[in-house]
C-alpha cells in the first residue's frame, strides 16, 4: 500500500490558511482572531479537509496568545516583537502555537513548515530569520522540559 500524502498536504494548506487568518486579524484592529477565522471560513473556499487543522491552530493561538507572544519575544535577540514584519510575526505565532499547543505536530515539523511559509510569503531573508527564532524557541522549550 502506498503512503498517502493527502493528510500532510492538507495540514500544509491549512497552515497557509492559518497564516492568512492571523495576518487578517493583525491588519484589522477591530476583530478578534476568532472573528477573522469565522470571516475567512464564511467568505473563502477553504477545503473541508483543511478546516480542522486550520481551526485547531487558530483556536490554539487565541487560547494561548500571551504564552506564544512571550515565547517569540524571549527568542528574539535585540528585537521587539512589534518591529517584526507582520508576515514574519504571524508565521512565528503560527509555528510556535503548533510547537507548544497542537498535539501530533513534532517541533521539527512546525519549524520546517514555518520556514516554508517564510520562503513563500516572506522577504528574501525571512526563512533564515524564522528558522533561527523557531530554533531558539525549541531549545528554550527543551531546557524547560529537562528541568
Amino acid at each position: 500500500m502506498a503512503f498517502d500524502e493527502r493528510p500532510r498536504r492538507n495540514r500544509t494548506r491549512a497552515r497557509a490558511w492559518a497564516l492568512q487568518v492571523l495576518y487578517r486579524w493583525e491588519a484589522a484592529d477591530s476583530e478578534s482572531v476568532l472573528d477573522a477565522l469565522e470571516t475567512t471560513l464564511a467568505n473563502r473556499r477553504v477545503a473541508p479537509a483543511c478546516q480542522a487543522h486550520l481551526a485547531r491552530v487558530v483556536r490554539g493561538f487565541a487560547r494561548h496568545e500571551e504564552t506564544v507572544r512571550a515565547a517569540v519575544s524571549e527568542a528574539l535577540d535585540n528585537w521587539r516583537i512589534e518591529r517584526l514584519a507582520r508576515v514574519d510575526r504571524c508565521i512565528l505565532f503560527l509555528s510556535v502555537t503548533e510547537m507548544l499547543f497542537v498535539d501530533g505536530v513534532p517541533p521539527a515539523v512546525a519549524i520546517q513548515e514555518g520556514v516554508r511559509l517564510a520562503q513563500r510569503y516572506g522577504s528574501e531573508h525571512s526563512d533564515r530569520f524564522v528558522n533561527g527564532v523557531l530554533d531558539a524557541v525549541m531549545k528554550a522549550r527543551t531546557v524547560v522540559d529537562e528541568r
